[in-house]
Parts: structure tokens; C-alpha cells; sequence
């Protein structure tokens, strides 16, 4: 599975060590930036980015990083097939997978530290789509409205 990453400069150091740490476990990586820390970049250039990709193809993921994960989830769901979600505790992340396939996992730095977001990542990497009726209805409803 490739997983692409973006941030800017609020996200930065949050989205280096998760890159770190998912190389680590094996996985594809790819940066689509910011690749420096620049303090007056804009996060909607880097996590459009990243959301086109997941976008066009399916069986990609995306974690992207801000100070609260709000505008990059706002950025991010204007891509069509993207569910993307703010992650803040486990159990809104594995339920977000399990019932929406949720395919971006956006985090804030003000609010998740390190462990916290490698354990938010493990569980979105982790957990799949539960496949019900109910939930597939609900995602091609989601789907006729792009």
C-alpha cells in the first residue's frame, strides 16, 4: 500500500517522524511535501497534493499533518473518493475505517503528539472497511454527490 504524507510548516515535524516511523514498518512512502520547514507556506498546496493522489488511486492511503487537522481535512475533501477524517483517539479512528473507509487520516500537531499519532496511524493502517450494506449504501451515496 502507498501511503502519501504532506504537511506544512505546523505539521512538519509531526509529519517527519510518522515518515520515519512508517519506512521503518516497510511501508511505501511517498513525501508530497513540504519538504523544508517553511513558516509561511500554504497547506492547501501540499495537501492537495497528496489528496489528488489517494484520489486517482484506490488502494492508497494519506496521512496529512497541520496544527489541527481542520483545513487539511476541508482541503483534502474536496477530491473526489476522498473521505478524509481528523483523527483524535483510536476509537474514532478505527470506526471511521470500519464504517466510511476513510482514506486520509489528517492530524493536528496542537493536539497529537508522536506516540499518540503513530498509534492513531497503526490503527488506520491497520483496520479495514467492514464491507456491510448499510455502510456501502451510505459511501455510494457520498459518491453520487461528487
Amino acid at each position: 500500500m502507498k501511503i502519501y504524507l504532506a504537511s506544512d510548516h505546523a505539521g512538519f515535524d509531526l509529519k517527519e517522524e510518522i515518515k520515519n516511523y512508517l519506512l521503518q514498518k516497510g511501508f511505501e512512502v511517498l513525501d508530497c511535501g513540504n519538504l523544508e520547514k517553511i513558516e509561511d507556506d500554504d497547506y492547501p498546496d501540499f495537501i492537495s497534493i497528496a489528496s489528488e493522489k489517494v484520489s486517482s488511486e484506490e488502494s492508497s492511503r494519506g496521512v496529512v499533518f497541520g496544527k489541527s487537522g481542520e483545513g487539511e481535512a476541508i482541503v483534502a475533501n474536496k477530491f473526489k473518493n476522498i473521505r478524509a477524517v481528523v483523527g483524535f483517539n483510536s476509537e474514532n479512528v478505527k470506526l471511521t475505517r470500519l464504517d466510511n473507509d476513510a482514506n486520509v487520516l489528517c492530524l493536528g500537531s496542537q493536539f497529537v503528539n508522536s506516540n499518540l499519532a503513530k498509534e492513531l496511524v497503526d490503527v488506520f493502517l491497520q483496520t479495514p472497511f467492514s464491507e456491510e450494506e448499510r455502510h456501502v449504501r451510505r459511501i455510494n451515496k457520498i459518491k453520487a454527490l461528487e
